[in-house]
């Protein structure tokens, strides 16, 4: 069973992005535990729709952000997040279809929430703040 993990790896040295991203984790994992200690299919959609509002909140933080300094892989940083956001809505209609979350759903979240987070953040999110970090040196020379 994996739990998703805030580590330095995932550090993007914006603290709003941050804080934000360990709310997330702590989403996701409330998610699994709930799979894990036989939580009914009622309590892993509540659980499902706490990720996915807050995952609504913080794209929106992050969308934000980006426009604020014209970051230029805006469009593809978005196209990114409404992937996310399918994934997440497939993840409902499976828990809609199944008895319960079932240990094919938790190999979804796994695949589908867990290992995209990771990959997005230490790609797409790691360069926004690094390219924002760029600008306010660029600002002050």
């Amino acid at each position: 069973m994996m739990y998703a993990e805030f580590d330095e790896s995932l550090v993007t040295g914006n603290e709003m992005i941050d804080g934000q991203h360990k709310e997330l984790i702590d989403k996701i994992n409330k998610l699994v535990a709930c799979c894990e200690q036989g939580g009914g299919k009622l309590e892993a959609i509540k659980m499902l729709d706490y990720l996915s509002d807050y995952t609504e909140f913080h794209f929106g933080a992050e969308e934000k952000l980006q426009e604020e300094i014209s970051y230029p892989g805006i469009e593809e940083h978005k196209k990114q997040h409404g992937d996310f956001k399918q994934a997440v809505s497939e993840l409902h209609e499976m828990l809609e279809e199944e008895e319960g979350p079932s240990d094919a759903f938790v190999a979804a979240v796994n695949k589908n929430v867990i290992d995209w987070l990771y990959r997005h953040i230490k790609g797409f999110d790691r360069s926004v703040a690094e390219y924002k970090n760029m600008n306010a040196q660029a600002d002050r020379l």
